[in-house]
C-alpha cells in the first residue's frame, strides 16, 4: 500500500462507496478522459489529475455517486420499455429518469448532495444549453431537467445555465401545470415516475397526445386496439409476460435492499403483474366502485358548507425547522417506551413473515433432493418419494391506514404514544411489505370557524348540519417511505393543533383513500379517545347528531365495504360503535394492543 498514489487510494475510496451505495460488491471504477458513464456494473468517471484539486475531486465522487444511484434504483428494462420514439422526447425522458435516482441520494445524504451537484455542474457546462444565444436556441430537454431537479431537490439551477433557463421557464411552468408536486411524491416508484414524465412531455408536445383511457376502460380486456398505444399495457402479449418476472425479481431486489421494498414491487405486481394486467388496467380509473361514491340517503346528514374545509399534508402546516423540533420533542417523551413497542413490533414483523415464508412438500417423485433423506438415497438409489419441492405461501398485497384523532381531548401522552406507535408500527410494516398510510383528523377551529360565520350571515337557517371547517391531515401517504415521513409525525406535538373531532367524515375519507388502492387486502385502524364532539354543530342540529352519523357510517362500511374496520379507543369504549374494537384504559398499553389487533387482522382469511 505504501507504494500506492493519492490518487491510486482516493480511486480505492472511490469504488468503496460505489459499491456501498449501488448495495453492489462487484462495482468497479475506472478513470476516463472522454464522456464519463456507466457499463454494466463498471463506471468510467472523470480523472481528477494527479494533485487530486478539491473541485475535480467532488466531480469524479458526483459521477461515482449518480452511477452507483442508477444501479441500485433504476431498471433499464423498466425504462426501455415506454421510452418515447422522437429523439429529443428520449433525450428529456433520459434526463428525467437520471434526475429522479439522483434526488432519492440528494433528499437523504448531505455529501452526495454536494458531489452530485457538482457533476451536474460539470455536465451543464459542457452541454449546449450553457451556449444558448436566445430562447430558441436553449436545450429544452437540459432546461426540463434542470427545472425539475430544482423542485425535486431544492438545488439551484448551476450558474452556466441560470440566464438561458430563465428564457424558457414561464414557457414551461405554463404547460406542466402540477407535474413537478406529482413526481415529488413519486421518487420511489420509477414505472409511475415514467409514466407522469410521459405525461409531462406531452403538455409540452414533445410527445404526441395519446386519446384518454378512461372513455374505452370497459373494452380493454378484449379489445386489442385500447392497449395498442400505451407502452406498458402493451406488454400483456406473449413476450411481455414472459419477460415480466425476471424484471420483477430485479426490482424488488433494488427496493429490499434499500429497506422500501414495499414501494416498488408491489405497485409494480399490480400495474404489471402477468395474470391480469388489462383487467386491473381497466379498473383503475373506477376504482371506487359506484356504491361507495354518494353517502345512502338514510345517513340524513349534511354539510352547511364544504368551502373551507381542507385536506392538507403535515409539512404544509409548518416548516422544516420546526419539525424537526417537534419530531426530537415527541422522541425525548417516548424513550423509555419506545424499546417496549419496538420488541413488540418484531414480534408482529416475525408473525407477518411467517406467513410470507416459503413451504417445503416432501416425498415427492421429483423435485429437489431432500437432505434428510440423503442416507436412503445412498443406500437406495432407486427408492422414489425422495426429493421436495418449495410453494410458495399466499400472501395478499396489503394496506393499513392509520387514522388518528387529533383532537384536543388526545393531547398530552395519548397522542405521543399515539404518534411513536404509527411510526413504529409504519416501519415494521414496511419491512413486511406491507404500505401504511398515516391520517389525522380535527377541525381547524374551535366552537365553529368560517363555516359557522357564513351561517351566521345568511340568517341562521334551521338545523344547518355540520357547521365547523374539517382539518384532514396526511402525515404519511401509502408510497411514501417512512423516512420521508418520520418527521411530519412530529407535528401531533404541535401547539394548538388539536381541536375537535368529527369522526363520520374523517372514517369517509380515510376509507374512500383506501377504496382508491389496488392492493387486495385494505386495512383502516381508527386511534380515538371519544365520541364525536364540535359544539358548534350540536348546538343548532338535534342531539346526538354527530354520533348517529358516526354510527350508520361505521355500520355501512362493516357491512358492506371490502375495507377491514378496527378501533382501539383509549380510555373511552368504542366497543359500541365498532364490532371488532377495543378499550384500553392505560395509554401505555396502546403500543402492543396495535400490534394484536394488526396480527389478528392479518390472520383472518
Amino acid at each position: 500500500m505504501s507504494d500506492e498514489s493519492p490518487l491510486d487510494r482516493f480511486k480505492h475510496a472511490l469504488t468503496g462507496a460505489a459499491r456501498a451505495i449501488a448495495r453492489e460488491p462487484e462495482a468497479e471504477v475506472s478513470w476516463t478522459s472522454d464522456q464519463p458513464g456507466v457499463q454494466g456494473k463498471a463506471m468510467r468517471v472523470p480523472m481528477p489529475g494527479r494533485t487530486l484539486p478539491p473541485e475535480a475531486a467532488r466531480e469524479a465522487r458526483g459521477f461515482a455517486d449518480s452511477f452507483a444511484l442508477k444501479l441500485r434504483h433504476h431498471n433499464e428494462a423498466l425504462h426501455q420499455r415506454a421510452m418515447p420514439a422522437e429523439p429529443s422526447a428520449r433525450q428529456a425522458y433520459d434526463m428525467i429518469e437520471r434526475v429522479r435516482y439522483e434526488a432519492l441520494g440528494e433528499n437523504n445524504y448531505a455529501g452526495m448532495r454536494a458531489n452530485l451537484a457538482a457533476a451536474t455542474d460539470l455536465r451543464t457546462r459542457s452541454d449546449p444549453i450553457a451556449r444558448a444565444a436566445n430562447e430558441s436556441e436553449v436545450a429544452l430537454p437540459t432546461a426540463l431537467a434542470l427545472m425539475l431537479r430544482e423542485a425535486l431537490t431544492g438545488q439551484p439551477i448551476p450558474p452556466s445555465a441560470v440566464s438561458n433557463v430563465d428564457l424558457v421557464r414561464e414557457s414551461i411552468e405554463s404547460r406542466i401545470g402540477d407535474d413537478f408536486e406529482r413526481l415529488a411524491t413519486l421518487l420511489d416508484d420509477q414505472k409511475a415516475f415514467q409514466q407522469i414524465g410521459l405525461d409531462m412531455l406531452r403538455h409540452l408536445e414533445m410527445v404526441a397526445a395519446e386519446p384518454l383511457d378512461e372513455s374505452g376502460d370497459e373494452d380493454m380486456e378484449g379489445d386489442e386496439e385500447d392497449g395498442g398505444e400505451e407502452s406498458d399495457s402493451d406488454d400483456n402479449d406473449d413476450q411481455g409476460t414472459e419477460q415480466r418476472p425476471q424484471e420483477m425479481t430485479a426490482e424488488q431486489g433494488e427496493g429490499d435492499e434499500d429497506g422500501e421494498s414495499e414501494s416498488v414491487p408491489q405497485d409494480q405486481e399490480m400495474a404489471e403483474g402477468d395474470p391480469g394486467d388489462e383487467g386491473e388496467e381497466a379498473m383503475m380509473p373506477v376504482r371506487p366502485n359506484r356504491p361507495w361514491t354518494e353517502l345512502p340517503e338514510s345517513f340524513d346528514y349534511q354539510v352547511f358548507t364544504e368551502e373551507f374545509d381542507e385536506v392538507v399534508e403535515a409539512t404544509e402546516l409548518c416548516d422544516y425547522e420546526e419539525l424537526d423540533r417537534l419530531r426530537a420533542y415527541l422522541d425525548s417523551q417516548l424513550t423509555g417506551l419506545q424499546g417496549v413497542v419496538t420488541r413488540l413490533a418484531n414480534r408482529l414483523q416475525r408473525r407477518l413473515m411467517a406467513q410470507q415464508n416459503r413451504s417445503w412438500d416432501f416425498d415427492q417423485e421429483e423435485g429437489l433432493l431432500d437432505a434428510a433423506r440423503l442416507a436412503r438415497v445412498v443406500v437406495s438409489p432407486g427408492h422414489s418419494l425422495s426429493y421436495k419441492i418449495e410453494r410458495d405461501q399466499e400472501f395478499k398485497d396489503t394496506v393499513v391506514t392509520l387514522l388518528i384523532d387529533n383532537s384536543g381531548s388526545m393531547r398530552g401522552r395519548p397522542i405521543s404514544i399515539a404518534a411513536i406507535s404509527a411510526d413504529i408500527m409504519a416501519r415494521t410494516l414496511e419491512r413486511c411489505g406491507v404500505k401504511v398510510e398515516i391520517l389525522g383528523f380535527t377541525t381547524r377551529a374551535w366552537k365553529g370557524g368560517q363555516g359557522r360565520e357564513k351561517w351566521l350571515a345568511s340568517g341562521k337557517p334551521a338545523l344547518p348540519g355540520r357547521l365547523n371547517d374539517l382539518r384532514h391531515i396526511i402525515y404519511k401517504k401509502a408510497d411514501e417511505p417512512m423516512r420521508r415521513a418520520r418527521k411530519s409525525l412530529g407535528l401531533m406535538m404541535r401547539e394548538g393543533l388539536l381541536k375537535e373531532n368529527i369522526d363520520g367524515e374523517a372514517l369517509i375519507w380515510a376509507h374512500n383513500r383506501l377504496l382508491a388502492r389496488p392492493e387486495d387486502r385494505r386495512i383502516l385502524m381508527v386511534i380515538s379517545d371519544g365520541a364525536p364532539v364540535d359544539d358548534s354543530t350540536l348546538s343548532v342540529n338535534s342531539a346526538g347528531y354527530l354520533e348517529t352519523h358516526l354510527r350508520k357510517v361505521i355500520d355501512w362500511i362493516e357491512r358492506q365495504s371490502p375495507v377491514q374496520l378496527v378501533a382501539i379507543g383509549i380510555g373511552h369504549d368504542v366497543t359500541r360503535y365498532y364490532k371488532r374494537a377495543v378499550t384500553i384504559m392505560d395509554v401505555e398499553q396502546l403500543g402492543g394492543t396495535i400490534i394484536e389487533q394488526l396480527a389478528g387482522l392479518f390472520e383472518v382469511e
